[in-house]
């Protein structure tokens, strides 16, 4: 082996080379040009160990040149290749996060759009929307139904290429994240309508990458499985308008009082621009705020092509404004009992139903006005502060129902659930009863002091008639009559009266029930005077007609159901009779009708505490209640005076227009005299009251029910109904 000699810098070593044969590849080129010399004076010959040839240094030039190039390719390639690795790492961190966030989601084939809650849509008895109840505020609407430019301005304004990108838009993320850098404020999210709906239906509001990243995958899924109008309908169902409002119909109601269906072009924008901050743009809290973003969104619209320049700025030069709140929301008051007892009827259901209701829109109005415009003109002066309105059919159909003075400060139904005194409004029981055991309104009872155990009620007048005719002492509403009433059939007998006729509430049997001490709700009181507006069948008050699916199948029907007969003709007749005089020279002479043929009885409880009027026609039954809910005195509000001139107003609105008619039975007793009254039905006291003084008792016995018209009792549902609403059984 040669030793390797030093040149040009660098160790260059020998080659060994077999005797006979090259020696090397510059002894090749040297032989080949018939030259012997190795190197050409450059540098000392390198000799072979065997000293027959000699192998010539390769010159430093030609070595240097290759290795120079050979390196920047060599830095070139690693460049790349180091981009390709750095990418392919990247890629396989990406799929890795993204698989990671995928998994902590459902399985895709186990995936599904969750359902939406369903809504309560309750209407009046004309079709038209009185309130909508449940977690969304509003029913599910399908595009077709919707002006076109609804939707599109949630397109125009959130997410322009909706129609173009695959459920997450790179161009929108990159233009937001651009807008955030310079801080030139964002007109329109990152998010597309795709992403907004996957966050609404499956993710928390929380904002976190994780969360962000399994927005875009539920994103991408919702793309493959719904078509670009099925997925923008889901969004306009779910998405949140503030007001507890979820979805496009819900808020056109709550903020237009309108169906989405009839929003202008400028409504539409205002909806539109809502959802990106509901609460600060709710146009009922922040309008002006709301009117510049709508503008906004008007913009986008026309500049692409969504409306037409005309309509833009006709829109821009009126824009929308909130629906004024109709009073006090008193319709509320109604969905409110609608809820209360509609699981009796209908204990299951998953997709948005509608309830019709008896209710009246005109009658609901007019009771909501009556009472409200009283008590702000005289409500201050009288120190009365609330009140109710029940008003229904003869058969029970409530027609009108104010459950207070205002829904929006107070959602407490003091039609339904307010249990007062109910003064002297509760003594035609009193009266019932002893028509029942033979007295008449011409029978005559001594109108003067009373004492029982110590208790001596008086009258309002504190003053005394001495004879009266039990007309005369109904009419006037004298106490001391109607607690020797009382006292003559017996508490038990009254308590069993009142409850015939609907009565739920406990009622206790002693003196002083005669004066109405025990305490009953409003619809109570109008339901039971509607026996005696019908001729003499128990009602029992309902307020929905039918329930019916969204698609229009009937899921409930309410079929003629009621108390039956609880009075004869002959006791209607005289119980009219002298309810009837009430409006002819009684209490209630002021609340008078002119034309109509009505009846009634007014009330006020101790130290002035309730006030009460409670009057009926043939065709409809009104109560009106006033009074603090504190229980604290009023300044001498009666039956008389104010709830006599609500009473008033609301009837004279509600009858008018209808064909007056007379009262079952009236003309039979009325104007009648001592001498046309048949001898068997007597004319002094009798019972405990005659035995005390000495006479004797009164001769004919109540009179019962015929056989075939004996109460059939509720059905089923009813009593579901009265249980729920009174909080008692039959």
């Amino acid at each position: 082996m040669a030793n390797g000699r030093k040149g040009s810098g660098r160790e260059e070593p020998n080659f060994d080379v077999p005797e006979g044969r090259i020696g090397g590849r510059g002894d090749l080129n040297l032989r080949l040009n018939g030259d012997d010399r190795a190197g050409g004076g450059v540098g000392k010959r390198a000799t072979s160990s065997n000293g027959q040839g000699e192998v010539p240094r390769r010159p430093s030039a030609r070595i240097k040149a290759p290795a120079r190039k050979a390196r920047r390719r060599s830095f070139l390639g690693s460049l790349v290749y180091g981009t390709l690795v750095l990418g392919l790492w990247g890629v396989i961190a990406i799929a890795g996060l993204v698989a990671y966030h995928a998994s902590q989601l459902p399985p895709i084939d186990q995936l599904a759009v969750p359902k939406r809650p369903p809504n309560i849509a309750i209407l009046a008895s004309d079709g038209s929307l009185l309130a909508n109840r449940g977690e969304t505020g509003g029913r599910v609407v399908s595009i077709g139904e919707l002006p076109p430019y609804l939707p599109r301005a949630f397109v125009a304004i959130e997410d322009r290429r909706f129609y173009s990108h695959f459920g997450v838009d790179p161009v929108g993320i990159a233009r937001a994240i651009g807008q955030n850098i310079t801080r030139r404020g964002v007109s329109q999210g990152g998010s597309t309508l795709t992403q907004q709906l996957a966050k609404n239906l499956f993710l928390t509001p929380e904002r976190s990458a994780s969360r962000k990243i399994q927005e875009a995958i539920l994103a991408l899924w919702l793309e493959h499985r719904y078509t670009k109008d099925e997925i923008l309908e889901l969004y306009l169902n779910r998405v949140y308008f503030g007001a507890g409002a979820y979805g496009v119909e819900a808020a056109a109601q709550r903020y237009f009082g309108k169906p989405a269906k009839a929003v202008t072009l400028a409504e539409a924008a205002m909806l539109g621009g809502l959802v990106q901050a509901p609460s600060r743009l709710a146009p009922n809290r922040n309008l002006p705020a709301a009117q510049a973003r709508a503008a906004q969104v008007l913009a986008a619209m026309e500049e692409l092509g969504f409306a037409k320049p005309a309509d833009a700025k006709l829109a821009l030069a009126t824009p929308a404004r909130p629906a004024s709140s109709r009073g006090g929301g008193s319709a509320s008051y109604v969905a409110d009992l609608v809820m209360d007892v509609l699981d009796d009827f209908l204990p299951k259901f998953d997709t948005d139903i509608v309830v019709t209701t008896t209710v009246d829109t005109r009658l609901q109005g007019a009771a909501e006005k009556a009472l409200v415009d009283e008590l702000n003109q005289k409500g201050a002066r009288y120190n009365v502060a609330q009140g109710a309105v029940v008003s229904m059919k003869p058969d029970g159909a409530i027609r009108a129902l104010i459950g207070g003075r205002d829904y929006a400060q107070s959602q407490f139904n003091r039609a339904t659930t307010a249990k007062r005194q109910p003064g002297s409004s509760f003594k035609p029981f009193v009266y019932l009863a002893a028509v029942e055991r033979g007295l008449t309104p011409d029978t005559v009872r001594d109108d003067a002091p009373i004492s029982i155990k110590g208790w001596n009620p008086e009258n309002y007048s504190r003053d005394y008639r001495g004879p009266v005719t039990l007309r005369e002492a109904l009419a006037l509403s004298l106490n001391t009559v109607a607690v020797r009433l009382g006292q003559e059939v017996g508490p038990k007998a009254v308590v069993q009266a009142a409850q015939r006729l609907g009565i739920s509430s406990p009622l206790q049997a002693n003196g002083s029930l005669a004066l109405g001490t025990s305490e009953v709700t409003p619809l109570e009181m109008v339901g039971a005077y509607a026996a005696f507006a019908n001729g003499g069948t128990g009602v029992i008050p309902y307020v929905i007609a039918n329930v019916k699916s969204n698609a229009g199948k009937v899921l409930y029907q309410r079929k003629d159901s009621n108390l039956g007969r609880v009075m004869d003709a002959n006791t209607v007749s005289m119980m009219n009779a002298m309810m009837h005089e009430t409006f002819v020279s009684g209490t209630a002479k002021k609340s008078e009708v002119p034309g109509w043929d009505l009846a009634g009885k007014t009330g006020t409880s101790q130290d002035f505490r309730d006030a009460w009027f409670i009057g009926y026609s043939s065709t409809l039954v009104t109560g009106v209640w006033l009074g603090n809910d504190d229980g604290e005195s009023t300044k001498k509000v009666s039956g008389g005076n104010l709830p006599g001139e609500i009473w008033k107003t609301y009837m004279s609105v509600a009858l008018k227009g209808q064909t007056p008619t007379m009262l079952p039975g009236s003309n039979h007793w009325r104007n009648r005299g001592p001498a046309d009254v048949p001898a068997t039905t007597g004319t002094t006291p009798g019972g405990l009251i005659g035995a005390l003084l000495g006479e004797p008792p009164s001769a004919a016995p109540p009179p019962r029910v015929a056989a075939n018209q004996r109460a059939r009792g509720p059905s089923q549902d009813d009593r579901n109904f009265l249980e729920k609403l009174f909080g008692v059984g039959e």
